[in-house]
């Protein structure tokens, strides 16, 4: 009976160390979110920022009030305080007041482009969070719309970009819907040029700027007869210092080439673009592995430090309790 009471009591310790463990790889004190707000003049306050999230209201969650709160206080001038407010009504937590404009209520918020339930809503490491103030209070018909992907980052002065716009909404029953979106003109930091979706809502285009150092650009997009909410894809291009022969574009001003997909190699400068098709279908193929992992990893976790204090203590506990228990029973049933 001792026996077993022992082998009961070893089992349980190395369960509790585990659970540990577990407590310890799930706990952090905060995350890095991507995050977008627009304002009242449907213009980027905020395009593509990556912002460090804390539980700010000590709900045991990260949520979109928390990211929110976090934005405002890194971007806009006084801080959430000034900027930012809520408070908790009959249908729970309710935004007040958004980069500075009370209107009422006239917002909308998503994670992942998924219109959210509530503030209180919960978002993880890289999600994606925006939030927009209605510019029709009235009727509500500004329809949300966004770019797949939402973030392109390349090496190169000169980048194939391939985007996909879509809008979602609720039908007249109230079902979620997605669609493509096509006849919107591609802007590239407000400034509009001929390029066009498809039906399918695609468009692809070579951008170049010459700079050997990088640069970034907002990419969105206009819609004739449609009151929008505007799509964004951030264009990054991280330059490495020195501008190799196939990226050395002469001129200040940016270049924008035809369609990826309808022009022809040999009307490309090696100054302008990828020099062949398989470079390009290259580049793109592998943007989608530097979007938000890239954006994010640069930003330490404010625990990384006391979390890898925990894990020592933990593994020395551990440790202990093996030791412990194998000592308690040599000595009381070591011998026959």
């Amino acid at each position: 009976m001792k026996k077993m009471i022992a082998l009961v009591l070893s089992v349980l310790l190395v369960l509790s160390v585990s659970m540990l463990f577990v407590s310890a790889e799930e706990a952090t004190d905060s995350v890095d979110v991507h995050v977008t707000i627009i304002d009242e003049k449907s213009e980027f306050a905020v395009a593509y920022k990556t912002v460090t999230v804390t539980d700010i209201d000590k709900d045991g969650a990260f949520t979109v009030n928390d990211t929110l709160y976090a934005a405002h206080e890194q971007f806009y001038e006084g801080g959430a305080a000034a900027g930012y407010a809520t408070e908790k009504t009959k249908w729970g937590l309710s935004l007040t007041k958004l980069w500075g404009v009370a209107n009422g209520g006239s917002y909308g918020y998503l994670v992942n482009n998924a219109f959210a339930w509530s503030m209180t809503d919960p978002v993880k490491a890289d999600d994606y969070v925006v939030a927009f103030i209605y510019t029709d209070t009235k009727n509500f018909s500004d329809v949300y719309t966004y770019f797949e992907p939402q973030y392109i980052e390349d090496e190169s002065t000169t980048i194939a970009v391939e985007l996909t716009m879509k809008k979602t909404g609720f039908d007249a029953e109230g079902k979620p819907y997605t669609e493509p979106v096509s006849g919107a003109e591609i802007t590239i930091d407000g400034s509009p040029n001929k390029v066009v979706t498809n039906a399918e809502g695609k468009a692809s285009f070579y951008y170049g700027y010459g700079d050997p150092n990088g640069y970034e650009r907002v990419i969105s997009a206009e819609v004739k007869d449609m009151r929008i909410v505007p799509p964004i894809c951030l264009l990054k291009s991280i330059g490495k210092g020195k501008a190799t022969p196939d990226q050395a574009v002469a001129t200040e001003a940016p270049t924008v080439i035809a369609d990826v997909e309808d022009t022809d190699d040999t009307t490309i400068s090696a100054t302008e673009a990828p020099a062949t098709k398989d470079e390009a279908t290259k580049d793109t193929a592998t943007k989608d592995t530097a979007t938000k992992d890239s954006s994010s990893s640069s930003t330490p976790k404010t625990g990384d430090v006391s979390n890898l204090i925990l894990w020592i203590v933990i593994a020395a506990v551990c440790l202990a309790g093996i030791i412990g228990a194998v000592v308690f029973y040599k000595k009381h049933y070591g011998k026959k």
